[in-house]
């Protein structure tokens, strides 16, 4: 159990039609208990809920203490969403890798701005990346008695020194004896290696990926896949640290050797295992693979085969655009300018309806010091200095990627990494802004509709990795 402090649960949301909502839950309520225990984050809610029975304990918004009894079908939920999945507060991260995000970005912000999570259930919930390193005997008790997989494990290196010196922790170095625990304990997980240039790649990269692939083996496999991304530096890193840039030279060295290994694991094991960021492609010039190359898309929301997904289910997504659209639209759409060329035929596709003009802009991050950048780190200051001579249109269109996620449902208080919020680039801009989460949010900006379901469409539209750890 975690000697963090636990705290009533704040309620969030209450699902209209649901058991909770026939029940009289409101927004603000806090869940205090659940058949005597108290849920320390989202996953002992479901767990707990997941019997016929219930005995609650719930404070109204007045602190006042209701017992309330629920009898319902098994696994049948309840329709209550809380403010944060994380009821005991964050486990945050106890390495000093350089390359974190979190520690390259400019001073003076919001505090929450600054947390790094390095916590396993964030990591089941949502697929966000841990490093191990700070897992007590405990929760290592708890993932397995819950049966917590697939986990998604941050390597970068199996050899004990180098990974050491990357995380800066000495705990860092038993990573082989980590994954080789969820492999007996056949829980499999995700894992990725963040190439930084003359300290991970080469030969350690090689040693990394067959480290991995050999955990692929046996009737449960330990490890599922390996995503390969290539470092990401912004302007407010130290300047004396280490770490250099990937140049284009290293990202074809990189494509080489990753895709060597895959015909390998492919013969071996049927899978090909590695799969390399979208990022290495764009920045070495190179085409993207063909769509089968992904197989399931194991690492799709680790930027791996995201643009292809993307191209293929907005392309079955339009087989049948109208001619027109009525009222004619005018609209300017914001990417990266790492993915400006690859969304051309996008771009194409809608301005051949007639009435609808969508420009496409590529943009770097003068912010984050990217003469090259991914789209999710485009901020609030970006989109004014790139934008403001230029006409727009009625409308912009930009990918909620680009949104701080925690603040996704906050309206015009949605916040831009640099903390600038919806309305303040709307009002700069003098502009509408239309947030776009997936295709079909896009076509219904547009003024058009999806042809059928989107399948595989990833969410966020970007090739890479927002944080790295």
């Amino acid at each position: 159990m975690s000697d963090r402090t636990v705290q009533p649960a704040t309620i969030s949301q209450v699902i209209p039609d649901s058991i909770a909502a026939e029940m009289g839950f409101e927004p603000g309520d806090r869940l205090v208990s659940i058949n005597g225990t108290t849920p320390r984050d989202l996953i002992d809610y479901r767990f707990l809920c997941g019997d016929e029975f219930l005995e609650l304990e719930v404070l109204d918004r007045g602190g006042r203490s209701h017992q309330i009894e629920i009898e319902k079908d098994y696994d049948e939920d309840l329709g209550l969403a809380f403010e944060t999945a994380l009821f005991d507060g964050l486990i945050q991260c106890n390495n000093r890798c350089p390359f974190c995000f979190i520690d390259q970005q400019p001073p003076g912000k919001r505090a929450s701005l600054y947390l790094k999570d390095d916590d396993y259930r964030l990591s089941f919930l949502y697929g966000s990346y841990l490093t191990l390193t700070n897992l007590t005997p405990a929760e290592w008790d708890r993932i397995d008695r819950l049966r917590l997989s697939p986990l998604y494990v941050s390597v970068h290196a199996t050899e004990p020194a180098v990974r050491t010196r990357l995380l800066k922790n000495p705990r860092a170095g038993q990573i082989r004896e980590h994954l080789a625990w969820f492999r007996d304990h056949e829980l499999p997980v995700h894992t990725q290696v963040v190439v930084c240039p003359d300290i991970n790649d080469g030969v350690h990269l090689d040693r990394t990926l067959r480290d991995l692939a050999a955990l692929h083996q046996g009737e449960v496999p330990g490890v599922l896949s390996a995503a390969v991304v290539p470092v990401g530096l912004t302007r407010f890193r130290p300047s004396a640290d280490e770490l250099r840039p990937v140049t284009p030279a290293d990202a074809t060295a990189v494509i080489a050797q990753v895709q060597a290994l895959q015909a390998e694991f492919l013969r071996d094991y049927g899978t090909r295992l590695a799969w390399l960021a979208d990022e290495w492609f764009l920045i070495a010039g190179q085409p993207l693979p063909p769509v089968a190359i992904y197989e399931d898309f194991p690492q799709l929301e680790d930027g791996v085969g995201s643009i292809r997904s993307f191209l293929q289910s907005f392309m079955a997504a339009t087989q049948a655009l109208p001619a027109h659209v009525h009222p004619p639209r005018r609209l300017t759409w914001v990417v990266g300018n790492v993915v400006e060329q690859a969304f051309g035929p996008i771009a194409d596709r809608l301005n051949g309806v007639a009435g609808l003009s969508v420009t496409l802009v590529g943009l770097a991050s003068d912010y984050w010091g990217q003469a090259l950048t991914v789209t999710g780190l485009l901020t609030g200051q970006d989109l004014v200095a790139g934008l403001q001579d230029r006409d727009l249109g009625e409308g912009l269109l930009l990918p909620s990627v680009m949104l701080q996620q925690g603040t996704l449902d906050r309206g015009d208080d949605r916040r831009f990494l640099d903390d600038r919020t919806v309305a303040e680039v709307a009002a700069a801009l003098g502009i509408p802004i239309l947030i776009c989460d997936g295709i079909e949010e896009l076509l219904e900006h547009c003024g058009l509709q999806p042809s059928h379901s989107l399948g595989i469409a990833p969410a966020n539209i970007d090739p890479g990795s927002e944080s790295q750890q």
